[in-house]
């Protein structure tokens, strides 16, 4: 080559570019907001297992999660008596059950399971779908925490006594942190992106583990509650011998399908070749 011809780059730009691999941001800078969100991961490409096992995992979660809610619900209405309000504190008290299993489990069980493997839409569309089925449970665990409470205050009976009363107390404090966190980290912050990025990166994996802890704190209180309901079931003189067994098996599969979800959910949001991880985030998945 002619020695007097001119390099296409400068001397300096040529080893900036041998530093830096093409398409990566400069230092820790997040991508401009224009840029694709996601890129596309060769070594985890979908294919037949890969679909088989996410369509498994859908199928098979919203049926148990849909199933739980419908086989508390035939409990309560068929072997409990029913719903009532202050006037029946005992039917008053079956809205505790209901209301917290669709609050702490079903709805909150969509929504770990939505972000985890919806990547069918934009970033801050499956965000805001994740907030609003935490933000629909809110009013079903208030309510259910309420109806408890009146219902003993109104037999007398001694509240934050048993085991779980005090994990539903800690569930409940846990799931408010998550969502006031979630909320103004992943949703708040948005509006000073590039300022907030670091921050909101340090985040993710906590509240993703904390999230899944509170889900299984939230399972675990839900079978204890079962557990303390069937042994005071077994000293009610006024319950025939054949429906304290049937409200046995029936409250024995009830904890059974949420010790399932709890493995299912688990499965789904830390599979690591699972088909969601198909395609990476840019930035980190926040």
């Amino acid at each position: 080559m002619d020695s007097n011809s001119v390099s296409p780059l400068p001397p300096m730009a040529t080893m900036e570019s041998e530093k830096t691999p093409p398409g990566t941001p400069n230092g820790d800078m997040p991508p401009p907001p224009d840029e694709k969100r996601y890129e596309e991961d060769p070594d985890n490409a979908w294919n037949a297992c890969s679909w088989c096992e996410y369509m498994l995992i859908v199928i098979l979660s919203t049926i148990l999660l849909v199933g739980v809610l419908i086989l508390t619900l035939f409990w309560v209405m068929f072997y409990r008596g029913g719903f009532a309000w202050t006037e029946k504190p005992l039917q008053q008290f079956n809205l505790h059950p209901i209301l917290m299993i669709a609050g702490f489990v079903t709805l909150s069980g969509f929504s770990i399971l939505i972000y985890r493997l919806c990547r069918c839409m934009k970033h801050i569309y499956v965000k805001l779908i994740h907030m609003f089925f935490h933000a629909i449970a809110i009013p079903c665990i208030a309510l259910g925490f309420l109806s408890v409470l009146d219902s003993h205050n109104t037999l007398q009976k001694v509240n934050f006594y048993s085991l779980h009363s005090w994990l539903g107390l800690l569930t409940m404090g846990m799931f408010v942190l998550q969502f006031v966190i979630g909320f103004f980290s992943f949703l708040v912050m948005l509006c000073c992106e590039n300022k907030t990025y670091s921050c909101r990166s340090a985040m993710v994996p906590i509240h993703a583990s904390l999230g899944l802890a509170n889900f299984w704190l939230a399972i675990a209180t839900s079978v204890t509650g079962f557990i303390e309901k069937q042994r005071d079931t077994a000293k009610d003189p006024n319950l025939s011998e054949e429906n304290r067994i049937v409200e046995h098996y029936i409250t024995l599969a009830i904890g059974v399908t949420l010790v399932v979800i709890g493995i299912i959910v688990t499965f789904a949001v830390r599979r690591t070749n699972a088909p969601a991880s198909a395609k990476v985030y840019v930035t980190e998945r926040i």
